[in-house]
């Protein structure tokens, strides 16, 4: 089976404006989570959020920026990471490197260009419809995200996005994984973004009982598996993966952070909202990953959970992380770090496999903070509070991502071929 090497990361977090910073907060066990600066936020039952580090407004053009939502502004912005990470150029395709031909992107956001759809409604209502921008449907689309980035890196081979709430970009990774294994392309940019901090989705998830009202202590609100968790904190932001065969990899001299060495998808059918409780869908994925990465559980030494610090999510997961991995789970460090980004809703498994990386390659699991009271009889190894060491050798780790729907997608990395 052809081999998928992951050669370029990059990031835009509520922990730092690239990866360096984002995974230097993650190791410390810095929050980004911090109380809503807006007027708006005050007459709201939840006033907290993890907004970016780095504005990109400080980054992009602005007049460049007026025709991009933000979700796309920051899929750009990681996405420009990646690619120089990786060895490409951002100004245009070296044909010698890459083919646009053989080159796909697959970048999925769970929501969209949410800022755009409100912010020119808003305009409409009290400025009349000729106030509309002529730009707000090519900034709302959810694809708008990855047809900018594809535009930019000049992919030919597909640009795609696909939708599945917060397992969303897991499920763009594993889409990528499969198109380069068959053969339609060579490389592959991929990852997610969202940007849905704006009254309407905090009020609504607030009423959904969804979101921690830690309003008082916002670094300590996200605190999954804690005994005092009251529901995730929204975040912001991108991450984005290169990802290539390994023996296009190898011919271009490329230096790589690891394997992607497989995925798995499954569905719960059983709620719109919550978690099937058996965690049959959420095991089934992780099964489906270690069996498509050709490994055993044994060989799954860290877990990313998707780890939300909502009630019912925490629980299930747990118990579907002991069932996939059986006996194997007590030599498996498990973390969840959304417990510093908080939740980035589509662009989270992104975030969460390239910390996931980057765990394997520094042998290093980021802490699982606000961890001080843990749920009884939970039956996982979590790194609580400080990051924890990983063992010398060949290593597997696994990234989940649950969403609403009933959505569930794991990733499978190891630490192979990094002298490839």
């Amino acid at each position: 089976m052809t081999e998928i090497v992951i050669t370029g990361l990059g990031a835009t977090t509520p922990l730092g404006g690239d990866l360096a910073s984002t995974w230097e907060g993650l190791l410390a066990g810095r929050s980004g989570v911090t109380r809503i600066p807006e007027e708006w936020a005050d007459d709201l039952p939840v006033k907290i959020a993890a907004h970016v580090a780095v504005d990109p407004s400080e980054i992009i053009d602005r007049v460049k920026a007026r025709r991009l939502d933000r979700s796309t502004q920051l899929a750009l912005i990681a996405a420009q990471e990646a690619w120089t990470d990786a060895g490409f150029d951002w100004e245009g395709t070296d044909p010698d490197l890459v083919d646009p031909q053989r080159l796909i992107v697959s970048l999925a956001s769970g929501i969209g260009g949410l800022h755009s759809l409100l912010n020119n409604w808003d305009v409409q209502r009290d400025k009349g419809y000729r106030r509309v921008s002529p730009f707000t449907i090519p900034m709302l689309m959810a694809n708008a995200p990855a047809a900018n980035v594809g535009m930019q890196v000049h992919a030919k081979a597909g640009v795609h996005t696909p939708v599945s709430a917060c397992a969303s970009s897991n499920e763009a990774i594993a889409l990528a994984i499969d198109q380069l294994r068959l053969g339609r392309a060579d490389v592959a940019l991929v990852g997610g973004t969202e940007a849905t901090i704006h009254p309407l989705p905090i009020a609504a998830f607030g009423q959904m009982q969804a979101l921690s009202r830690r309003n008082d202590e916002p670094e300590r609100a996200s605190r999954p598996w804690d005994v005092d968790r009251d529901g995730f904190v929204m975040g912001e932001g991108s991450a984005l993966l290169v990802i290539e065969t390994l023996e296009h990899a190898k011919a271009r001299g490329a230096k790589i952070y690891g394997t992607l060495a497989g995925a798995g998808i499954t569905a719960d059918s059983h709620d719109i909202v919550q978690p099937d409780p058996t965690g049959e869908g959420q095991f089934g994925a992780m099964t489906k990953a270690i069996r498509d990465a050709g490994l055993s559980a044994s060989d799954i030494r860290h877990v990313n959970a998707h780890g939300t610090s909502t009630p019912q999510g925490d629980l299930t997961e747990a118990g579907s992380i002991r069932q996939g991995l059986g006996s194997a789970v007590d030599d498996c460090i498990v973390t969840s770090t959304k417990s510093m980004t908080g939740h980035l809703l589509g662009g989270a498994g992104a975030l969460e496999t390239v910390a996931t990386v980057l765990a394997l390659r520094d042998r290093l699991v980021p802490p699982t903070i606000n961890l001080d009271n843990p749920e009884p009889d939970l039956g996982i190894d979590i790194a609580a509070n400080v990051a924890r060491p990983l063992p010398e050798g060949d290593l597997a780790a696994i990234n989940n991502s649950f969403g609403f729907g009933g959505a569930n997608v794991a990733v499978a990395v190891t630490n192979a071929n990094l002298t490839a």
